[in-house]
């Protein structure tokens, strides 16, 4: 909050909690924390101006959940659609509607940006927060920060240089920046670059209107066809009440991803050998699976591509559709020359290249005067900062269904707080004793380019308990359920004190 931060007299407000980011992470806290802490005050401030986080965020063609709203929706709040893989403004709504029947939406402050934040123990404990409030300076008090704010920064992509790309003389644009009034691609050459997530979803959405469309990718990534309804979640909303079947088809889906998930993940040659299977059944014959889709990583390395209803598959079949595997020499004037000599003509290239990993929407809190970098720090039970009192951090899983993953964080962060309050302490802070040789590992269990090369912004783990990153939900369910409170934990002030 700069050098000498505020003085007591210039907070414009002291609060409990407050929880930064009204995405899916935010609203969903808000609801666990009404729940379990009623009788703490709180608000959330959202950097824009509606709900929703990334679903109101990004505007490329396409753009979807990549995984079943059956476990990324709200427990509390049954996704009302049939189809289970749904497109971005659905979602947006579904969860501004689920925050208006909560009453969690009356809470949310709009266009709040915590620019700073800053702990100093000479004020009795407590985080001060700078807030740009629509262009006016605020100063709000927190007991405790939940910050909820994703993974990624809005601001800026992942860095990918490809050489030459400055002399193209179309049109380049990559996903996270989409123009707000769109892009004219009827009847236009597209090549988009990366073969992720993005690159699946974009590619059928636009290739009925272009007049070629090609997915360059330096290497494969997997892909799978999964169907968009369910005739087992159908036949449970027919024969049982809706808040059963709800329940029953949550439990359903998030049991079926984590045996899938650890499957191929422990047997990786099956894995693999299964997932080349079916993909060879929906491809059409000429495309060589060995070339374009084998990756050079075991499955759920990296996140699945998940294709609904196969449309990814079925867009290959079509005549102006193409997969590249290749590395890129240079981008000329009219296209991209690649590395084997071959020229892909282009009007437009889409850098489908990845996100620029930050938590704590890359603010640097100051404890004591002292910056903490996030990055440089370990994690206790993927929720907390060594170091960072009072404060936790929400994410949900990387290479699995979000929101199950941010849920149980923020109900663990509910239970440090009523930790804090049966110890009648007014602090809490995550210790470690460092010793030589002792493990350094990314918090993010994920071999994706972008967390990769995020390796320095990225908190650490020793992989033991309880300083360990986010990996499935049974794990952090036990650790909710029956975790140490006071492993790893240094609680004090208010004449409590206890030692990790």
């Amino acid at each position: 909050m700069g050098s000498a931060g505020a003085a007591v007299d210039d907070i414009d407000e002291h609060l409990d909690v407050v929880i930064l980011g009204a995405g899916i992470s935010g609203i969903n806290a808000a609801h666990v924390l009404r729940k379990q802490l009623p009788h703490r005050s709180f608000t959330i401030l959202e950097a824009r101006s509606a709900a929703g986080g990334t679903w109101n965020f990004f505007r490329y063609p396409g753009f979807r959940s990549d995984s079943y709203m059956t476990t990324f929706g709200f427990r509390w709040h049954p996704w009302p659609h049939e189809r289970k893989i749904a497109a971005a403004a659905d979602i947006a709504r579904y969860v501004e509607d689920a925050a208006r029947a909560d009453g969690t939406l009356d809470k949310v402050r709009f266009r709040h940006r915590v620019v700073a934040c800053e702990w100093r123990d000479e004020d009795d404990g407590f985080w001060r927060l700078r807030v740009d409030a629509d262009g006016v300076t605020k100063v709000v008090a927190a007991n405790f920060v939940l910050a909820c704010t994703g993974y990624y920064s809005y601001e800026r992509a992942l860095e990918a240089p490809i050489p030459g790309i400055e002399s193209f003389a179309g049109a380049v644009v990559h996903p996270q920046f989409w123009p707000e009034d769109g892009l004219d691609y009827v009847g236009k050459k597209v090549v988009v670059v990366g073969s992720g997530a993005t690159a699946f979803t974009i590619i059928p959405a636009m290739a009925e209107s272009v007049a070629s469309i090609t997915m360059l990718q330096r290497s494969p990534s997997y892909a799978v066809s999964m169907p968009t309804r369910s005739l087992a979640d159908r036949l449970l909303r027919l024969v049982l009440p809706a808040a059963w079947a709800h329940r029953v088809c949550w439990w359903k889906d998030i049991v079926f991803e984590m045996i899938a998930t650890q499957l191929l993940l422990h047997f990786p040659a099956i894995g693999r050998w299964a997932l080349m299977r079916k993909l060879k059944a929906e491809i059409p014959r000429d495309i060589d699976v060995d070339v374009h889709f084998n990756p050079r990583y075991d499955p759920f390395r990296q996140r699945l591509c998940m294709c609904p209803d196969g449309d990814f598959f079925k867009t290959l079949h079509r005549d102006n559709v193409e997969v590249v595997t290749d590395t890129v020499d240079s981008v000329t004037p009219g296209g991209i020359r690649l590395s084997s000599g071959r020229v892909l003509d282009a009007d437009i290239i889409v850098t489908a290249t990845g996100l620029y990993f930050e938590v704590l929407n890359g603010m640097k809190p100051l404890v004591n005067g002292q910056p903490v970098d996030v990055g440089s720090r370990y994690t206790w039970r993927g929720g907390m900062l060594e170091g960072l009192p009072n404060m936790g951090y929400v994410l949900g899983y990387v290479v699995q269904s979000w929101t199950p993953g941010a849920d149980v964080m923020a109900k663990l962060m509910c239970r440090v707080i009523r930790s804090m309050e049966a110890r009648g302490a007014t602090k809490v802070v995550p210790a470690i004793e460092r010793y030589k040789g002792m493990p350094r590992r990314i918090a993010v269990d994920a071999s994706s380019n972008y967390f990769v090369k995020a390796a320095d912004r990225i908190p650490k783990v020793t992989g033991q308990a309880p300083w360990y990153g986010r990996t499935h939900w049974l794990r952090d369910a036990w650790s909710l359920w029956f975790g140490d409170m006071d492993e790893g934990l240094v609680y004090s002030g208010g004449g409590a004190k206890k030692t990790a």
